[in-house]
Parts: C-alpha cells; sequence; structure tokens
C-alpha cells in the first residue's frame, strides 16, 4: 500500500512537472519570440490555437500537447499569466513589439515565401494578396518558409520574391524581427516553379466550361412553362385593362365630396 502511495505521488508530482514546463514553453512562444516558431501574432499579440499546436508540434518532445494540456495550465497556477478566448490566446507581458507602422529600411535582397500549390498557377500569374486581416509572410531563411508552408500544404511550393526590386517601386515591407511582413506582391517580382503545361491546360479548359455554363445556363421555369412579357401583348385593351388611369383618386374625391352636398 505505501509502495502504491508512493508510485501515485510521484505520478502526480511528474504530471506536475510537465504542466509547469509546457507553461515556461508557452510563455517563450507568445511572449517572447514567437517569430522563432514562425508565427505572427494579430496586433493584440493574441494567436489562434491551431496556429499554436502546429508550432509546438514541431518542436522535438513536444509532439503530445494537445488543447487538453494548454487548458491544464490555465487552470493551473500559471494561469494569470494568459488570456485565453474561444479560439485564440496571448500572454499579457509580451516582450516583443511589431512595427506595422514603419516600413523596413533594411531589407534583404531577396525573400521566400510559401504558398500551397493549388495556389501556385494563379499567383505566378497574377501575383500575391494577402487575406483580409493577415499578412504574407517572408524570410529569407528557406528552412523557415519551409516549416511555415508545411502547415497548410505536405507539399508547398516556395516563392522567391525580389524584395529589394519590389521596395523599390513602392511595395511595402514590415519586420518582425526574423520575419518579413507584407500587404501584397506584383507577379513581376515573383519567381518560382514553372507551371507545367498539363496544369495550364486544365485551367484554360475549365475556364472555358465555366464560360460555356454561363452562357447557357437555363432560365428558371418549371418544364412547361414559358416567361410573358405584357409588352408584347398586341390586344392594347387587355394590356390596358385593370389599369387605373392617371388622377383617378382625385377624380374619386370630388365626386365623393360633390354626392354629400
Amino acid at each position: 500500500m505505501t509502495k502504491y502511495k508512493g508510485s501515485l505521488i510521484l505520478g502526480k508530482r511528474n504530471h506536475q512537472i510537465k504542466i509547469d514546463s509546457l507553461s515556461r514553453f508557452l510563455v517563450y512562444i507568445l511572449g517572447h519570440k514567437p517569430y522563432e516558431f514562425g508565427l505572427v501574432p494579430d496586433m493584440d499579440g493574441f494567436v489562434s490555437y491551431k496556429e499554436l499546436l502546429q508550432a509546438i508540434h514541431e518542436e522535438p518532445d513536444w509532439h503530445y500537447v494537445r488543447q487538453s494540456n494548454i487548458n491544464e495550465v490555465l487552470l493551473g497556477r500559471d494561469r494569470s499569466l494568459f488570456q485565453p478566448e474561444e479560439k485564440r490566446i496571448r500572454v499579457l507581458d509580451r516582450q516583443w513589439h511589431m512595427d506595422l507602422d514603419h516600413p523596413s529600411d533594411m531589407l534583404p535582397k531577396l525573400l521566400f515565401t510559401p504558398i500551397r500549390r493549388k495556389a501556385h498557377p494563379v499567383v505566378m500569374e497574377k501575383g500575391l494578396k494577402s487575406p483580409e486581416g493577415k499578412h504574407i509572410v517572408l524570410s529569407p531563411d528557406q528552412d523557415m518558409i519551409l516549416r511555415i508552408g508545411k502547415r497548410r500544404d505536405q507539399k508547398p511550393v516556395l516563392l522567391e520574391i525580389q524584395a529589394s526590386s519590389a521596395q523599390s517601386k513602392g511595395i511595402l515591407f514590415y519586420s518582425f524581427r526574423d520575419l518579413f511582413l507584407c500587404n501584397g506582391i506584383p507577379a513581376e517580382y515573383i519567381a518560382g516553379p514553372k507551371v507545367s503545361k498539363e496544369i495550364l491546360e486544365s485551367m484554360r479548359v475549365a475556364a472555358e466550361a465555366k464560360k460555356e455554363a454561363i452562357r447557357t445556363k437555363p432560365e428558371d421555369f418549371t418544364p412547361g412553362t414559358f416567361p410573358l412579357d405584357p409588352s408584347r401583348d398586341t390586344d392594347l385593351k387587355r394590356r390596358a385593362k385593370g389599369k387605373k388611369r392617371k388622377g383617378w383618386k382625385e377624380e374619386a374625391r370630388k365626386f365623393r365630396k360633390h354626392k354629400r352636398r
């Protein structure tokens, strides 16, 4: 019995040690160096749980962490360090600063950014545009960009951005320590793998099919019916039937007034 109690106490102690370690790790990621993990918090310092867990799972010895483990931290003695919401979390004491008011002056000549494979043909033709409320994330470190890209696509396409040339033409880049942020990049400053002929042909066929579908779209009528156009009715009396002539209200009032007299 004593041996059982001892092992139970030891198990609880080890579990608490894991919770405390996770708490310190979360503080480091969210409060000190999110950019080191390829994370870009929003302007209020929040990171979504989904992005946070993806970044954590990329680290050795942290693959076991789930939302339930983070919840244990938030219920424990370090809960005052964090501010959780339904789908996101932040630490209250943040040591990093993100300046989106002043573009970066120290910009590498080349930067890299990841895209999903299915977006590759469109981006090469039309350029990059950030989603609403987000930024395009770039880095001179291809390994970091590959890490970020794999969170959305197991085999992302890495694009080379002529950052200094784009900046000279008025494209703004903002520094977030080891990462750079941008709202949009024209196609002329983007280099990447060529889009295969098969993909280009399939895109052309899909575009033609879409145009044809729009051109031959059936009218919204049930079988055996047809639309009526009153303006094409040759019977003028029938067209006028049911319509009240202009000024009928005034004449009706005059008639009622005369009748009362």
